[in-house]
């Protein structure tokens, strides 16, 4: 195993001058340990196998130097990574797309389940260097043909082990035997596992093996909490918090040198003594805002990973990363900033729905959980205005010098004959301007039901990606919002629970907690899922292999009681006994017959199936 010789900066690693920039742009100053192993063979065209966990800075040790050899002025697929999740197909090719910002005419596309393929094969044909993937979606592209990887150059499998245990380890070899012989692999995997070993023996030639350990300090005197983003605006969530949270000064942390000046400016108008700190900003006016930062004269510093080395201010109680960061170990920089001198810090982190991953890879480096935290209702806000309006009526009038004024609200009273309490409110009134004193109340939102998204739309939709583990359990009465489905896998298919979630979750865009019971039998198997499935999603889901067996999913007919028809699935286990029957013959055959023909007559005619609807296929 080889280790790095130590290096101070990007431009020691050989990247080109268009990809330093970028790097300067999101606030990289050093590599990362993966980084400063992983960026060099890279570049020489390598193989590589990185024991790395998410949060390390993987990303950028794989997208920066293929990156660099990128061909611009040829527009064909030269990369190819595959990924356990829609969620995290997408977080790389936004990745790729960043750091590429001074790269001319660089194409990247996401591939995945539960998007329309029009748009995906449009992107195809006019050409794409990187295509960013979930195994389901870039097989069926394959055998479309709709994805030609005879020119593909390099192949990476991030999260190899996260994909052996949501089942889609079949399907990555066998992409794997599609792609040219002499194309560069670099495999990355938290864990290694027999099968992933076997891979990679398989697969890779003389692969540079590099491990590295995620940071797992951060100060027991910080508390961390999360916040995870909802309909809410971001910049009104955080004034909520402000106006609640106890804090003595805080450091904000954007990505952006202009989300830094955008957010100071806004926090100002509110009413906030908050200022921007970043890279572009002269020395010396570094350091005085630091001083007045020290002083009190700022209680607020909004700021990006570069422009905050180095502070250190023993006033800062609160750190909140208003934009989350793109590895463990620049948050864990990011809340060292609080929680020192012995005093107690609090770190909040707001979290969209697809970076929950990330959430995920920042707990197990830190090796702490972080408590989601729920935002301050309309009444705390209220009750907190309402105090530090008193608090000011109290210290006005602790502070005396008070006589003139009372002689001309005296003289009022009289001449007009209006009590003081009704002076007082006009004052207050007054004083406030055209600004409400109170937060409007909250409208009420809709009863959710299970499997709402609550933004009223169906969980489908949703940008985030579940996974987990299901359990089998007996068919009972359907729960309210979901419908039950019939999927033509099971035992005899040596499917698990766990296979089926993590197939469904990952192809639907649906987060594991939405998926209802799973009804396991010997050949197919029964699934509750929400109401409303787009008909992409379903023709997605029909085309998913789990066991080596398609899903060729289907609606079933729900009964008056709520409980699904299983006529269907009695039949099939029935089969093996109605072969073995006689046919009848002769009389008794035409007599079936007639019954059957009268019977058709009387009949009512059949519910046309939902299946075919645009809603759910």
């Amino acid at each position: 195993m080889s280790k790095p010789e130590p290096v101070s900066s990007f431009q020691s690693l050989g990247l080109p001058p268009e990809l330093i920039q970028a790097l300067e742009d999101v606030g990289y100053e050093t590599p990362s340990p993966i980084q400063l192993g992983a960026i060099p063979p890279l570049l020489e065209g390598r193989d590589l196998l990185g024991h790395a966990p998410t949060g390390t800075g993987k990303t950028a040790a794989f997208a920066l130097p293929l990156l660099a050899n990128i061909d611009l002025d040829s527009r064909y697929q030269q990369v190819l990574v595959l990924t356990p999740t829609r969620e995290l197909a997408i977080q790389v090719a936004e990745a790729f797309q960043r750091y590429a910002n001074h790269l001319k005419d660089f194409h990247v596309l996401p591939v995945y389940g539960g998007q329309e393929y029009s748009g995906q094969i449009r992107a195809l044909r006019r050409g794409v260097h990187v295509v960013v993937g979930t195994p389901g979606r870039v097989m069926d592209h394959i055998r479309k043909g709709t994805m030609k990887l005879d020119k593909l150059r390099v192949l990476v499998l991030d999260e190899a082990d996260e994909m052996l245990r949501m089942g889609f380890i079949d399907d990555v070899e066998w992409i794997m035997e599609q792609t040219p012989e002499n194309r560069q692999i670099a495999l990355f995997s938290a864990t290694m596992p027999k099968q992933i070993q076997k891979i990679t023996k398989r697969y890779l030639k003389d692969p540079l093996n590099i491990a590295i350990k995620a940071k797992t300090a951060t100060a027991e005197s910080i508390s961390q909490r999360y916040w995870l983003v909802s309909n809410l605006h971001k910049l009104d969530a955080l004034t909520r918090i402000l106006e609640v949270e106890p804090f003595d000064a805080v450091l904000l942390f954007v990505r952006t040198k202009i989300a830094t000046t955008e957010l100071a400016e806004r926090l100002a108008a509110r009413g906030y003594a908050a200022e921007a700190l970043n890279g572009d900003m002269p020395q010396k006016n570094r350091e005085q805002m630091v001083a007045r930062l020290k002083k009190g004269g700022i209680d607020i510093l909004v700021a990006t990973d570069v422009a905050a080395r180095g502070l250190d201010v023993d006033r800062i109680s609160h750190v909140i990363n208003y934009d989350i960061p793109y590895d463990a170990e620049a948050y864990i920089h990011r809340i060292g900033r609080t929680g020192r001198a012995g005093r107690k810090g609090e770190a909040i982190l707001f979290v969209a729905p697809r970076e929950k991953r990330m959430l995920a890879a920042i707990e197990k480096a830190t090796r702490q959980k972080i408590e989601a935290m729920t935002l301050p209702s309309t009444e705390m806000v209220n009750s907190q205005r309402i105090s530090r309006f008193k608090q000011t009526i109290t210290d006005t009038l602790a502070g005396g010098s008070l006589e003139f004024m009372q002689g001309i609200l005296e003289s009022y009273e009289q001449e007009h004959d209006v009590s003081p309490i009704e002076i007082a409110a006009a004052l207050a009134k007054l004083s406030m301007g055209e600004k409400s004193l109170l937060l409007e109340p909250e409208k009420k939102a809709p009863r959710e039901r299970k499997g709402d998204s609550g933004k009223g739309e169906t969980p489908f939709r949703r940008e985030g990606k579940g996974k987990g583990k299901g359990k089998a359990r007996p068919e009972k009465k359907l729960a309210e919002g979901m419908e039950r489905f019939r999927i033509e896998v099971g035992h005899d298919h040596e499917v698990q629970p766990g296979n089926i979630v993590g197939a469904i979750a990952n192809e639907a865009g649906l987060d594991a907690e939405h998926i209802g019971h799973i009804d396991i039998r010997d050949k197919f198997s029964f699934i509750e899922l929400p109401e409303g499935m787009p008909r992409a999603v379903f023709n997605d889901l029909q085309k998913v292999w789990i066991g080596g067996q398609k899903l060729k999913i289907s609606r079933l007919a729900v009964s008056d009681d709520g409980k699904t028809s299983s006529r269907k699935a009695a039949s099939d286990e029935k089969t093996s006994a109605k072969k073995s029957r006689k046919p009848a013959t002769g009389d008794k055959k035409r007599k079936k017959k007639s019954n059957s023909s009268d019977k058709d007559k009387k009949r009512k005619p059949r519910k046309k199936s939902s299946v075919g609807n645009d809603s759910a296929s």
